[in-house]
């Protein structure tokens, strides 16, 4: 059964985001303090794992998103550096970019790609936005109250005003945020990286928490990015694209 031509949500949650947190779960098990405890090589086993993960869902998907899950991972890489290594935004375990972590960005991608196309989901989009918006203001507010996350609550409040100029965007970036608001929950409490105080560890005005709630805003690059480049690559087919859309629009 196609993900995307599926008539249950149920299916389609599965096969996107329900295979993705499954795996943010045990794949980020591998670099956890836990795994660590039993190997001095836990990160050896992590990028191992996500390799082959990797090329399996690369070989499944169209040529489309072959060719931006390449785009995907390579951005990763530089934002990745620049984030982590001269930005200090965050630091991960060893002090290093870990292996796993570009191609992983390419995995949610993908997998947040599919759950928002497919056919189930878009005939109950106006409900799935407005239960997800709902949920992340929630979840933005108790850690703003409880966390004391201000960075975090000003990163979710930019997402959401954003959105609301968005709507043929937005379904794809809430859940976004959500999966990443997941991922960074898994990484964090497995100690994989570290967020630190306050943002950047420079502005003493925007206390964060460990994770912030919205760091999500910052994935948003990342997906910009990959369909930008996808576009100055593709002209004329997302040029036709556009004025197809139009044309069923009128």
């Amino acid at each position: 059964m196609s993900l995307l031509a599926t008539k249950s949500p149920v299916y389609a949650f599965l096969k996107s985001l329900g295979l993705i947190f499954f795996f943010l779960v045990t794949g980020l098990f591998l670099d956890s303090y836990y795994f660590v405890a039993i190997t001095e090589n836990a990160q050896h086993y992590a990028n191992a794992v996500m390799l082959v993960v990797f090329v399996i869902v690369f070989f499944q998907v169209n040529k489309r998103n072959k060719e931006q899950m390449i785009i995907a991972v390579i951005i990763a890489i530089i934002g990745e550096y620049l984030f982590s290594i001269v930005m200090g935004m965050y630091t991960y375990r060893l002090g290093n970019v870990p292996h796993y972590v570009p191609p992983g960005h390419a995995l949610v991608y993908m997998a947040v790609l599919y759950f928002s196309k497919a056919a189930s989901i878009l005939k109950h989009k106006v409900k799935i936005e407005g239960f997800f918006t709902v949920f992340i203001i929630i979840y933005a507010t108790v850690f703003l109250v409880l966390k004391n996350d201000v960075f975090g609550f000003v990163m979710t409040a930019a997402t959401l005003l954003i959105l609301r100029k968005k709507p043929r965007e937005r379904l794809f970036y809430l859940t976004m945020y959500i999966t990443v608001a997941y991922l960074e929950i898994v990484g964090t409490y497995y100690l994989c990286w570290k967020w630190p105080a306050t943002a950047w560890g420079i502005f003493d005005f925007l206390p964060s928490h460990n994770p912030p709630s919205g760091i999500s805003f910052f994935y948003f690059l990342l997906d910009l990015g990959t369909l930008w480049f996808y576009k100055q690559r593709h002209r004329l087919a997302w040029a036709r694209m556009k004025n197809i859309r139009k044309i069923r629009e009128i």
